[in-house]
């Protein structure tokens, strides 16, 4: 390899910057353990840790519902089934990773999956069952077997949250803090995490003040980031608000280039960009182009159930080559579609769509951030203090691609491993919070829109950091975007909303420095100017800090996270 090392700039700065506050007035809030995010990454870590007698505070951008989670469609992966095993599970997740994930990290979250299915149906989770009253277990793309596990077709996520959620609010050690956005880390005089600020709303005013969070553990589980692209699966909170964090705290973070799209979502005019669930092309639909082809077949042997970047690429490519701004799902071969899949046919028939006759529009969309803030198998970062599961990690699990319904299982599996040993850590006797003195308390003249600036963002990074990627357009992008993070760190309000678009230029700075750096294309990362998958370029992209600035290099794939013994379950 030419290149194994690059410089990303100085450390972005950081929102506290616009705070007009002292950290020393702030009210103070105190636990043992402190989980940001409630998704099923967060609400396992949490009901874990609780388990073993911490005391657990959980903070959530909106409601405790408001996640990724609740939205998923597709299912949970898991060997279950007389054919299968945990060891197809792990090789067909290997295969998938294009080279890049754990061995050691895949086989432990595989062989606990069947026993973290056994304690979701000992949670009061409900799965879906044949008439013999077996589960039903489904195919989605690199799956050899069926292997997913459903609840109520396509709300698996809902289902997941609802008994999550239920868990962690019976639970005596266990508090939650809704519609609190958490801003920026804080550390003590050696350099660990041992909190953060955050902006918790003011009753019922829709007003926000700050707050302090002071934890011996700050385990981050804020998801991803799909709002910083023009279509997303994602919900509005979104806002890779933990990725941007860690980078400005300068926790290493990887593989960042590794954006995953979800080949279909529903594309109309003013209709919601609602996903379509792969288990829908497991069943039997077919993707079609404008003049009725069924076009998958030619782009890989598995044609319709291909791993989702070569779907996505496939449908992006047909689309450019018949001037539509989309491709269509042709049911027809669905026994009873809408009695399989009632969500999908009542968006559907909202639309004047019948899933019995109609074909559905639909285009890929950002779906999941591959990579993420650089994790072992107990959670642990480059930051002492802090901690990092689900989707805003990178624990080499997936690798350089996702496969489906592998995220919900290594949100619950490596939550509940996280969860069980943030006591083991020594517990910090000194909680001196690092000073922090705005610079400027004084309002600026120039004033953002922050909606404007938003779209702006988003068209861009779907523009040039998209499915396909150059040269020419990532160096484009980088410019626009140091730009606007130069006037950001001057002009932008400390409120959730100014954080939230800081976060998301920070981390679309990271994405886009990354997707520069490897000069190939692997997985979910593909380079029109570097078509080919490169044997040199079998390593990680790793961004951390040196003093107050930032550097890309590249890292070997095996042996990048500390030795250790991996944490056992009592089962």
């Amino acid at each position: 390899m030419s290149v194994r090392k690059a410089d990303f700039g100085p450390i972005p700065t950081s929102p506290l910057a616009r705070m007009a506050y002292s950290l020393r007035r702030l009210p103070v809030f105190r636990s043992d353990v402190l989980v940001v995010g409630s998704g099923v990454a967060g609400l396992a870590t949490a009901v874990a840790a609780a388990d073993k007698g911490a005391h657990v505070m959980v903070l959530c951008k909106g409601r405790a519902q408001e996640t990724n989670t609740y939205y998923a469609q597709g299912g949970i992966a898991a060997a279950m089934s007389r054919d299968d095993d945990p060891e197809l599970h792990a090789a067909d997740t290997l295969r998938l990773g294009y080279g890049l994930s754990d061995p050691q990290v895949v086989d432990l979250i595989t062989e606990a999956a069947p026993e973290a299915m056994d304690w979701l149906l000992q949670s009061g989770m409900s799965f879906d069952r044949n008439p013999s009253g077996e589960l039903n277990l489904g195919t989605e793309g690199g799956h050899r077997l069926p292997r997913i596990l459903h609840s109520g077709g396509t709300a698996t996520g809902k289902e997941l949250q609802r008994v999550l959620i239920a868990r962690a609010r019976q639970h005596k050690h266990i508090d939650i803090y809704e519609n609190t956005t958490a801003v920026e880390l804080l550390k003590d005089a050696e350099g660990s995490v041992t909190g953060l600020v955050a902006l918790a709303r003011r009753g019922e005013s829709g007003g926000f003040d700050p707050v302090l969070f002071e934890a011996d553990s700050v385990v981050f589980a804020a998801g991803g980031g799909g709002q910083i692209f023009r279509e997303t699966t994602n919900p509005q909170l979104a806002t890779a608000d933990g990725l941007a964090m860690a980078i400005r705290a300068g926790a290493a973070v990887r593989d960042l280039e590794f954006v995953q799209f979800h080949p279909t979502i529903l594309y109309l005019a003013g209709a919601a960009r609602f996903l379509i669930s792969e288990v829908v092309r497991g069943e039997g639909a077919v993707l079609r182009d404008r003049n009725g082809d069924a076009f998958m077949g030619d782009a890989h042997p598995d044609a319709d159930l291909a791993p989702r970047d070569i779907v996505s690429r496939a449908i992006f490519r047909r689309m450019v080559e018949t001037g539509d701004t989309h491709v269509y799902l042709d049911l027809s071969a669905v026994s009873e579609p809408g009695k399989r899949f009632p969500a999908l046919a009542r968006i559907a028939a909202e639309f004047g769509f019948d899933l019995e006759h109609d074909s559905i529009p639909v285009r890929p969309a950002v779906h999941y951030f591959v990579g993420g803030i650089a994790a072992d198998l107990q959670g642990r970062t480059s930051i002492d203090g802090l901690y990092a599961v689900g989707e805003c990690a990178s624990t080499g699990f997936h690798g350089a691609n996702r496969m489906g319904s592998n995220s919900l299982l290594e949100g619950l599996v490596h939550g509940r491993l996280v969860g069980e040993r943030l006591l083991d850590r020594p517990r910090s006797q000194r909680r001196f919070l690092s000073p922090y003195l705005p610079e400027d308390h004084r309002a600026p003249a120039a004033q953002l829109h922050l909606a404007d600036m938003t779209y702006s963002l988003k068209s861009l990074m779907w523009r040039q950091v998209g499915i396909e990627r150059d040269a020419a357009g990532l160096s484009d992008a980088r410019e626009r975007l140091d730009a606007w993070a130069g006037y950001l760190a001057r002009l932008g309000p400390f409120t959730p909303e100014g954080v939230e678009v800081m976060n998301m230029v920070h981390v679309a700075q990271a994405i886009t420095a990354c997707a520069s750096f490897r000069e190939e294309s692997r997985g979910a990362h593909f380079r029109s100017d570097f078509p080919e998958t490169r044997e040199t370029w079998q390593v990680h992209t790793r961004l951390e800090a040196d003093a107050n600035h930032l550097h890309l290099s590249a890292q070997a794939v095996l042996g990048q996270m500390p030795t250790m013994n991996p944490p056992q379950h009592n089962r």
